[in-house]
């Protein structure tokens, strides 16, 4: 009966948004009614308790809302004060500050790791700072499928992973691994003079105003933040046993946070990309070096940039970050577009349904135009 009776509530909560963004009306609200209907068929469909979504078109916000509950259980509605985690989409937060230290000339991204840091492994000083950025480093992770290397404190993974050989040549290929963004962290605190939470508060969420962003996980006792769920099996379950809603608990230790830890809100991401585009953060000619693709020693792009995932280059160049299976943001910069989806269901990979959200606002003849190559030398 108490199955039932939280399936009903989700349900129920999916069909209204239980909180909006009270806009005037605007060349967009035929955009924003289409985006309100399909995150309610998307989030009954993948069965999402919570969600929070942010589109910022031409350097406004034109839609933020939240839908669903923020807790099950008891019936706590989602809002657009909720705080959500970010995951591994903060990397691309960790990416515009080391973009703005190197704009400060604090430090060279081209240059090897061992000039900034100079207590690791030899092997590991050959590595460039940008190839930490796009996950060419070709470093072992400090994490494996059961958490910190050896299940035990961030000091005792730390000696265990610089024990170990590197995995590949730096520049040789792409591996998304957790060492990386450990050492950036390293890295900005000590070209800033300050821990990397309190870099990130200073440099970025003071300057856009963004109050609410914080850094933990669902072990610390964060305000307002969304409970995590997803509907996987536990591992107590029988194989034939229904699919029932859980809660989903993550641990990061402080020494992670550069690479995953930021709690936040859609509105807040939003403040956050249009400061991005408005120079506030960092100059346009900064932005576009970070969004270039780290280039691979045998001359292909890789698949990341400098702290961002390259999300699409067709038929225009796509940015973002995911993290969690939970959380994602794309930026479309050709089409002054960005979009922003928060969920608490692991699970709900709202990277995969954030395209059709962006085509709402996207005319085909910016498409059309977007599909032509671009100048000789001019950056995508």
């Amino acid at each position: 009966m108490r199955s039932r009776t939280l399936r009903a509530i989700v349900l129920a909560a999916l069909v209204v948004p239980l909180a909006c963004f009270a806009a005037p009306s605007t060349a967009w609200d035929q955009a924003n009614a289409q985006t309100r209907q399909f995150v309610q068929d998307t989030m009954q469909a993948r069965r999402i308790p919570g969600l929070q979504i942010a589109v910022v078109k031409d350097d406004q916000l034109v839609l933020s809302e939240a839908y669903g509950m923020a807790n099950v259980e008891n019936a706590v509605a989602a809002t657009r004060d909720t705080r959500f985690p970010l995951n591994s989409a903060t990397k691309s937060f960790t990416g515009v500050a080391m973009a703005q230290l190197a704009q400060a000339g604090r430090l060279d991204l081209q240059a090897p790791v061992s000039r900034y840091l100079d207590d690791l492994p030899p092997a590991w000083g050959k590595v460039r700072v940008r190839q930490l950025l796009a996950h060419t480093s070709g470093l072992p992770d400090i994490l494996d499928a059961q958490g910190l290397l050896g299940g035990g404190t961030e000091q005792e993974a730390w000696k265990q992973v610089t024990a170990l050989p590197v995995e590949a040549a730096p520049g040789e290929r792409h591996r998304y691994n957790q060492t990386n963004y450990v050492l950036l962290a390293r890295i900005i605190a000590r070209q800033s003079g300050m821990p990397y939470a309190q870099y990130m508060a200073t440099h970025q969420f003071d300057v856009v105003g963004m109050p609410r962003t914080t850094f933990g996980d669902s072990y610390d006792l964060v305000a307002t933040a969304a409970t995590i769920y997803s509907w996987f099996p536990r591992k107590t379950d029988a194989p034939d046993a229904p699919a029932r809603l859980s809660h989903w608990f993550y641990d990061l230790s402080p020494e992670l946070w550069a690479g995953a830890g930021m709690l936040t809100t859609a509105d807040e991401v939003g403040r956050w990309m249009i400061a991005l585009s408005k120079g506030q953060l960092l100059s346009h000619d900064g932005v576009r070096r970070m969004w270039a693709p780290e280039v691979l020693n045998d001359g292909t792009p890789g698949a990341w940039s400098a702290g961002w995932p390259v999300m699409g280059t067709t038929p225009d160049l796509q940015v973002g970050g995911m993290g969690g299976a939970r959380a994602a943001f794309i930026v479309y910069p050709d089409r002054k577009l960005a979009v922003i989806v928060l969920t608490n269901l692991v699970g709900a990979n709202p990277q995969d349904f954030i395209a059709p959200i962006a085509a709402f606002y996207t005319a085909p003849a910016m498409l059309n135009r977007a599909a032509r190559p671009s100048p000789a030398g001019s950056p995508r």
